[in-house]
């Protein structure tokens, strides 16, 4: 037990110590008053406490063995020498106290030195008081000991409190030791207790009527402190012998039931106690883990829910339109390359990066829009036409590279196409890659059918070449048709939109074309058609004042010619093939005047004749007049001179007899190697 003199004296970490083995929670949150006090509160709730087993850490055991036998021997002494017997071992008492503020641990050795003399004390007591009593001299000497005992440990118990806080001195009773040792305050406390209860564990079987003063609760004290004044008549007259004989044996009767009582009430608190220190000890470290627990699960419960990053996870293609600010956007080709939900920003940095231009088909990650943006911004470029971005930042720009004539034929017969149609345009007019073909039709002479047959004959014998149809100012059902039954990107721009969607889809179109060729594809475009074109140029091209018979503007013809002009095979790789319809004998002046302006332009022309139409005779071309400039760069020696000797024959026809010739002759034969060969023959 500490006063309160003496907490004041001691520093922050003794406090600390003390408040740790009372089990004080909260002890380094409290201010220095507030620790103290609640020490002291504390060691009054302990003391409160009944059958502490930290009491055995009194040293009195050690006196109380020989102070029994040496009264025993002594026989009956007055009662005035009974407190002087019980104060014959203060001296000791006193040391051990004065000791324990400095060294604390020898409480704990006291504590394991009085254990085995707790085992030998039922060996004097039980012969003292089951000695048997018949007369009243035996039994009186027997009976006054312990009462003149219990006498002065009863007024010793009220003393030193009063002494302790008055003279500020460490005077030690038998309520201090028990106070000082009311709480386990070191591991050697601990294991004294855990000894002195497997030593009454053992013993539990043998009776034991051990101590003579024993540890009581309040209640208890407050009844030993009641009986002398209930026994002070004992005291003050010795005149009746039998009355206080009587009293005697009554006394001792119920002081060996208390006796016994006790210890076994003893042995239960010992045992409940031992079990908190054990739980005591495992609490901190459970309360540890529950700390660190909870500490884990805060941040999952007040972090909020990780956002979904969707940045990267979608590729998008399609074809860039820089606008004039400097940025651009990605056209989808669902839409004919023209405005919609699905178009992606590009930066002007990313344009500037990569050295983009319009045309590009760009292949990346984008990422969804934030809060307030229209579209869907791109994250990084993986593809610029079909080649890395390192190889687009060296390439040469479509103007300056070398246009050549068409080297390579485009092989019209294989793969099942070997139809007539097909036949008859790879023996008379063949398209070589980077041809600038022309299809010189009138109206209802089958060029539709004809573009579809070159169109698939194309896709299927040429993988390597990305195909373009463009239709523009065409019906809409014929687009559809061209959809589904053309193995080729379907652009259109059907009639009933205005002229400036014409351009801008032409346009576009034409841009992509030359990216692609700078990149070394091959590409071919089938426009259907050019006049159509040319009129809504002339529609959009601002009036100059010079205006051509037929009403087209002088300058309006430019554009329709520099598309059709960007036709060409390329040196060293990659060529742009365009074959485009132009309409005649429509009965429009501007149609002739188109017709003639692009004549001369072109190095194939296919023309179609309407009198071959009306007899439905298919393919309606005109054999005579359809011829390719240099196409002694697209056949062998042989094929040539054989495609010379026919031509020959055919010149005095006109083209119903021609082709009415050529198409008894060629349904006989598989392919045109076997017709050439069977000319022999004939």
């Amino acid at each position: 037990m500490y006063d309160i003199l003496e907490l004041s004296k001691k520093s922050q970490e003794d406090l600390f110590a003390i408040a740790n083995e009372l089990n004080i929670s909260k002890f380094k949150n409290l201010s220095r008053e507030d620790l103290i006090y609640e020490i002291l509160d504390e060691q009054a709730k302990v003391g409160s406490l009944s059958g502490d087993p930290v009491m055995v850490r009194r040293p009195q055991p050690k006196v109380q063995p020989q102070s029994q036998p040496k009264d025993g021997k002594r026989g009956p002494k007055k009662r005035g020498d009974a407190p002087q017997q019980s104060g014959r071992p203060q001296p000791a008492i006193k040391s051990a106290d004065t000791a324990k503020p400095g060294q604390p641990a020898q409480p704990s050795q006291q504590s394991v030195q009085s254990q085995p003399q707790l085992k030998i004390q039922p060996q004097h007591t039980p012969a003292a008081e089951s000695a048997p009593a018949p007369a009243s001299q035996a039994t009186a000497p027997a009976a006054v000991t312990p009462s003149a005992q219990e006498q002065a440990a009863a007024k010793k118990r009220g003393r030193p409190a009063r002494k302790r806080v008055k003279d500020e001195k460490p005077e030690v009773s038998e309520i201090k030791a028990e106070s000082a040792s009311a709480v386990p305050g070191t591991e050697e406390e601990i294991a004294a207790i855990v000894a002195v209860t497997r030593e009454m564990r053992q013993e539990t079987t043998q009776p034991q009527t051990v101590k003579e003063f024993v540890k009581l609760n309040r209640n208890d004290r407050q009844q030993n402190n009641q009986r002398p004044d209930n026994n002070r008549p004992d005291n003050r007259t010795d005149s009746k012998p039998e009355i206080a004989n009587r009293n005697k044996n009554q006394e001792r009767h119920e002081f060996h039931e208390r006796v016994v009582d006790t210890d076994a009430i003893q042995l239960e608190q010992v045992s409940e106690i031992t079990e908190n220190v054990a739980d005591t000890q495992t609490l901190p470290q459970q309360n540890i883990q529950v700390q660190q627990d909870n500490r884990e699960r805060r941040p999952k419960e007040n972090q909020p829910r990780p956002k979904i990053e969707f940045e990267g996870e979608v590729e998008a293609t399609g074809v860039l339109e820089i606008m004039p600010d400097g940025y651009g956007f990605l056209r989808s080709s669902d839409y004919n390359y023209l405005n919609s939900p699905d178009d992606i920003y590009i930066s002007q940095s990313q344009i500037k990066l990569y050295g983009l231009k319009t045309g590009d088909t760009l292949t990346g990650e984008i990422k969804p829009p934030r809060e307030g943006d229209k579209y869907f911004p791109l994250v990084k470029v993986k593809q610029i036409n079909g080649r890395s971005p390192e190889f687009i930042r060296d390439r040469v720009p479509f103007d300056f590279l070398t246009p050549l004539f068409p080297e390579e034929k485009f092989d019209l017969t294989s793969n099942g196409h070997n139809n007539l149609s097909t036949r008859v345009v790879d023996m008379f007019a063949p398209i070589g890659k980077g041809q600038r073909g022309l299809i010189v039709a009138q109206p209802k002479t089958g060029k539709t059918v004809l573009l579809k047959d070159i169109a698939n004959a194309i896709a299927d014998n040429h993988p390597e070449v990305y195909m373009i149809v463009l239709l523009i100012d065409e019906r809409p059902e014929e687009v559809t048709d061209m959809q589904r039954s053309v193995k080729a990107e379907v652009i259109a721009s059907t009639f009933d939109e205005p002229a400036e969607r014409h351009v801008k889809v032409a346009n576009i179109v034409l841009e992509k074309a030359k990216r692609l060729v700078e990149c070394g594809h091959d590409v071919v475009i089938l426009l259907d058609s050019i006049t159509r074109l040319a009129r809504a140029f002339n529609t959009v091209q601002p009036a100059s004042g010079k205006v051509l018979s037929g009403g087209v503007d002088a300058n309006a013809l430019h554009k329709p010619k520099r598309f059709f002009g960007a036709a060409r095979n390329i040196e060293n790789g990659g060529s742009l093939t365009i074959i485009a319809t132009a309409l005649t004998d429509t009965g429009s002046k501007m149609d002739e005047v188109i017709f003639e302006e692009f004549k001369g332009t072109g190095n194939m022309e296919l023309q179609l004749d309407r009198k071959l139409s009306n007899k439905r005779i298919f393919p309606a071309v005109d054999v005579t007049l359809s011829s390719t400039r240099r196409d002694d760069l697209l056949f062998d020696k042989e094929q040539l001179s054989r495609i010379w000797i026919l031509r020959n024959y055919l010149a005095d026809m006109n083209s119903v007899e021609a082709m009415e010739f050529l198409k008894t002759r060629m349904i006989r034969t598989d392919n045109n190697m076997e017709f050439l060969n069977s000319m022999n023959g004939e």
